[in-house]
């Protein structure tokens, strides 16, 4: 979940790394520092705190230097401190290292190393590869690093240099995202492409278990054996500016606006002019279909909220038993896999850690892997056999969006194209669904034009400190959504409830002046939300409640409504969450609330 640059040319590297820094903080912003070389020395600078302060010491007392790595820090091992802060070093600095991840035996290590007279200054698990690679070390950092990697054990993204070998910086990855940037005179690292985008769009994605070592002049990569390895570049088609913020005052508020595009760049699985749903490299057969007795879903967060949805039509158009799963929970749950199964993984980042290792267990008992995701060449990417990439862009704001909307979309297309295919879905039920699929963009552009109506509720109360979010079906899942968005970025403790759940147990916590937020966007359910909407309002709620434009009987029961357009009730969860979204939004902002950089969260969640 840290944030990693290293550069090597002939730039000011500082220059280079706090630029590539500033576009990775939502991957860790509670510490950051670099290490330069200058005058035959490594230099270090690390703080507590957001990039800005790492920033503001270098323009202050810059290090003259073309060379160097830096970090920033999502805390593990240790709480934020100057101390904690990457890089780390050995006693007499001759070896840094950053790194993203966690080395699972590092107490093991700690203990050996101090034995062996090592003394440690930090409360990190990182400390400890510095202090091992001093002990390995013989005059080659390559062969260091190479010894230590068969000692360590856990994930890991390491970018390493050494005082006596000056032209070179080492990259390593396990299960944590790695990426290189080649140029000409210079070459990069970096945890993610934003970060490189202004110097290079040529890029090596690094598999697990490579290393590579960046000099001036080129890049070599080697397996973990030491054989060399052919590189394979990636050419990045999108454009820096679409991941800076375009005159919006947030990553989120841009990320808002632009998700009438994503959803209309990803119904092109559901092209207009075919009557079938094409999803790219993924070759699911009906025979396949016919084999499997199970389908999974696992993802983490968003993701796993949008899994709940794609489960609810995968069973309706496709007829198959779909479970959804926590990606962290799965694998610990000895769940029943075999070669009649279907796990679909679901991460925005494809590099979501708990995801990972699903997947992996999946395909060791024979399953059948597919993901969505929105990052290709990711790893998620690398290690399904099938996988579907949302459009959404790069998405750069911690809380997600565009990314969970453009899953909904996918996650449609993977259900009407399994029903046809099975054909529990025939080819005219298909096309209409399509047609109204293809309505989205304009649903969802009308609600964000209505922005300054939901910051109205949110000036109005913006001071509750407990807020609950009802709904039944479909909605019940995008409450889910709507809360986790709240309580993520405006720290509001937030609840979401099955309305038909409120009478056992969560009625007790509603009282005078209590807000919300209500559902009823599922016709067949209108008249039980009404009830339920009553229930909670004789106990004193204010509700604020969300509804097709034809049902205005809801405009007797709510205190407030906003509408949707009228759609079939399977396509209501887009249009409806955007609301949720900018309402999350304002509240944050008008906490004063760091809507990009939530306080403890991450945006690419790389570690268990």
């Amino acid at each position: 979940m840290c944030g990693i640059v290293g550069y090597i040319g002939e730039k000011q590297c500082t220059d280079v790394i706090l630029s590539g820094l500033t576009k990775l903080e939502y991957r860790g912003y509670d510490s950051a520092g670099l290490a330069a070389f200058k005058d035959k020395a490594i230099e270090t600078r690390k703080f507590k705190g957001r990039l800005q302060i790492l920033d503001e010491n270098i323009k202050h007392h810059p290090i003259e230097s073309t060379m160097g790595i830096g970090h920033t820090r999502w805390a593990t091992h240790g709480a934020p401190s100057d101390v904690n802060s990457h890089p780390h070093t050995n006693e007499d600095h001759s070896i840094v290292v950053v790194h993203n991840g966690i080395i699972e035996n590092y107490l093991e290590l700690r203990e050996r190393l101090s034995k062996n007279g090592y003394k440690f200054t930090s409360q990190t698990d990182t400390e400890v590869v510095a202090h091992l690679l001093d002990e390995l070390y013989r005059g080659d950092i390559i062969d260091a690093v190479r010894q230590m990697l068969s000692i360590v054990k856990g994930s890991y993204a390491f970018a390493v240099v050494c005082k006596n070998e000056p032209d070179k910086i080492i990259g390593v990855r396990k299960d944590s995202p790695l990426i290189v940037g080649l140029g000409k005179g210079e070459n990069f690292l970096a945890s993610d492409i934003p970060a490189i985008l202004p110097y290079t769009r040529e890029v090596y994605l690094m598999q697990d278990d490579e290393i590579v070592v960046c000099t001036r002049d080129g890049v070599t990569v080697y397996d973990k054996d030491g054989s060399e390895k052919p590189i394979e570049i990636f050419h990045v088609t999108w454009n820096a500016i679409d991941a800076e913020k375009g005159g919006y005052e947030h990553f989120m508020l841009k990320e808002i606006h632009e998700q009438p595009e994503g959803i209309r760049k990803t119904l092109h699985y559901m092209p207009e002019d075919k009557d079938e749903v094409i999803l790219g490299d993924v070759k699911i057969t009906k025979e396949d279909l016919q084999r499997y007795n199970k389908v999974y879903i696992v993802a983490c967060g968003t993701a796993y909220h949008a899994g709940l949805i794609g489960k609810y039509l995968i069973e309706k158009y496709a007829r198959m038993s779909v479970e959804v799963d926590i990606a962290s929970e799965f694998r610990y749950r000895n769940p029943i896999v075999d070669e009649q199964t279907l796990l679909i993984a679901i991460s925005q980042s494809g590099e979501t850690a708990d995801t990972l290792a699903a997947m992996r267990l999946a395909k060791n008992n024979g399953a059948r892997v597919m993901a969505i995701t929105n990052v290709i060449g990711s790893s998620v990417d690398r290690e399904a056999q099938d996988v579907l990439y949302t459009l959404a862009g790069p998405e750069i704001a911690v809380a997600s969006t565009k990314a969970y909307v453009t899953q909904l979309v996918s996650l449609y297309a993977v259900s009407l194209h399994f029903g046809l295919l099975k054909g529990t879905l025939t080819k005219d039920e298909y096309i209409a669904l399509r047609r109204e699929l293809y309505h989205l963009p304009g649903y969802v552009q009308r609600i964000i034009d209505l922005d300054k109506k939901i910051q109205n509720i949110a000036k109005e109360h913006k001071d509750k400190e407990d807020m609950y979010f009802i709904g039944r079906g479909l909605d019940s899942y995008v409450c889910m959504e709507g809360s986790l968005k709240l309580k993520e970025i405006s720290y509001i403790h937030s609840e979401a409830a099955a309305a038909g759940e409120l009478k056992h147990g969560p009625i007790a916590l509603i009282e005078e002046g209590t807000l919300v937020i209500a559902l009823c966007t599922q016709d067949f359910l209108f008249e039980k939300m009404l009830s339920n909407i009553q229930e909670v309002r004789a106990r004193g709620a204010y509700v604020v409640a969300f509804s097709k434009r034809s049902n205005e009987a809801i405009t007797k029961e709510a205190d407030e409504t906003f509408f949707i357009d009228d759609m079939p009730d399977d396509i209501t969860p887009i249009p409806t969450v955007v609301y949720l979204q900018l309402l999350a939004y304002h509240f944050a902002t008008e906490r004063g609330c760091d809507v990009d950089k939530p306080r403890n969260l991450a945006k690419s969640v790389t570690v268990e």
